[in-house]
């Protein structure tokens, strides 16, 4: 495996964590709050926790690219 190809796998195991921590997030804020308001059904529990999981999956991937960028040796 060539380091490019480690880094692309890096890149997509951090945003495969974020789309976990995400949806897991919205499942328990989202959802809950839905649920206690009586609105919540089950397209609005999906359309809450698939936001949650792309919100999650961005902002890990976004962190791992910046996290690489200050990482890299300047020189």
């Amino acid at each position: 495996m060539t380091e490019v190809e480690k880094d692309k796998a890096r890149a997509t195991a951090a945003a495969g964590v974020g789309a976990g921590v995400g949806g897991a997030g919205a499942a328990t804020v989202g959802v809950l709050e839905l649920a206690a308001q009586g609105a919540a059904t089950a397209l609005s529990a999906s359309v809450v926790i698939g936001a949650g999981a792309v919100a999650g999956a961005v902002t890990f991937f976004l962190g791992y690219k910046a996290y690489r960028h200050f990482k890299k040796p300047k020189g």
